[in-house]
């Protein structure tokens, strides 16, 4: 297992991270009945020695539904493939594209104003509507 490279300045080491295998489901015969090939990757947020307090708020407020338990566990499981080194290599590769989307900060929005034709067409559009329930008013009946 190598270090993860999740972007230019952050590299996390290989120990903080912890990999289980399993058996993975599915149809396989005799093979996925008695080959662990499924990897669950397992990357503790709170206690990692690798994250600043400001990545590790970053990480809690775009992935917090994905955290889990007590040290804020990053949970990614892999049993697409049929070898157990692809499916490490599948979830370290999500691993770091998830870590790599948390830190992604959206640009501000600029405020803009209406153009000068869309609030023409609007009131336009206002007048025209106004116009058609004026015309439906009936004036009252005298018998």
């Amino acid at each position: 297992m190598s270090d993860l490279v999740v972007n230019e300045r952050l590299t996390i080491p290989s120990a903080e991270f912890t990999v289980k295998t399993m058996r993975a489901s599915g149809p396989g015969g005799q093979h996925v009945n008695k080959v662990e090939t499924a990897v669950e990757l397992r990357f503790a947020v709170g206690p990692s020695a690798s994250l600043s307090n400001n990545e590790k708020a970053k990480i809690r407020s775009r992935l917090g539904s994905r955290l889990v338990g007590e040290d804020e566990t990053l949970v990614v499981r892999a049993r697409a493939q049929r070898s157990q080194k692809r499916n490490l290599d599948d979830a370290f590769e999500r691993m770091a594209t998830l870590l790599r989307e948390a830190f992604i900060t959206e640009k501000a929005r600029r405020a803009t104003r209406p153009t000068k034709g869309s609030q023409r067409r609007r009131v336009d559009a206002k007048k025209q509507r106004g116009a058609l329930k004026k015309q439906r008013r009936g004036g009252g009946h005298e018998d």
